[in-house]
């Protein structure tokens, strides 16, 4: 999932749950929500590790054949044609938002 779905996704889980505590889930607008969270969820897949002690969640580990992270893209110690004035245009563009 990129990173403006996930936000969107964010905005809309805030207000399905809203729903979902006033007990609206069967309004229109809560199937609307249901549909939009699920086709999200379609390219998701993969592993989470978890741990569960004394009423806590700890995630482990995950890792996802989709996943959009690379390691060796990121790291500044992989030799390759990035240079960090590459990123001058990107930052100029996003900064007009």
């Amino acid at each position: 999932m990129d990173r403006e779905v996930r936000k969107i996704k964010q905005g809309l889980s805030l207000k399905f749950s809203e729903l979902v505590y006033n007990g609206f889930w069967h309004s229109p607008e809560c199937e609307f929500l249901r549909e939009c969270i699920g086709r999200s969820q379609e390219p998701v897949e993969g592993t989470v590790r978890l741990s569960v002690f004394k009423g806590h969640v700890y995630v482990l580990g995950r890792e996802s054949p989709r996943s959009l992270y690379n390691e060796e893209l990121v790291s500044m110690n992989v030799q390759g044609d990035y240079e960090p004035a590459d990123a001058t245009g990107f930052i100029n563009i996003n900064s007009l938002r």
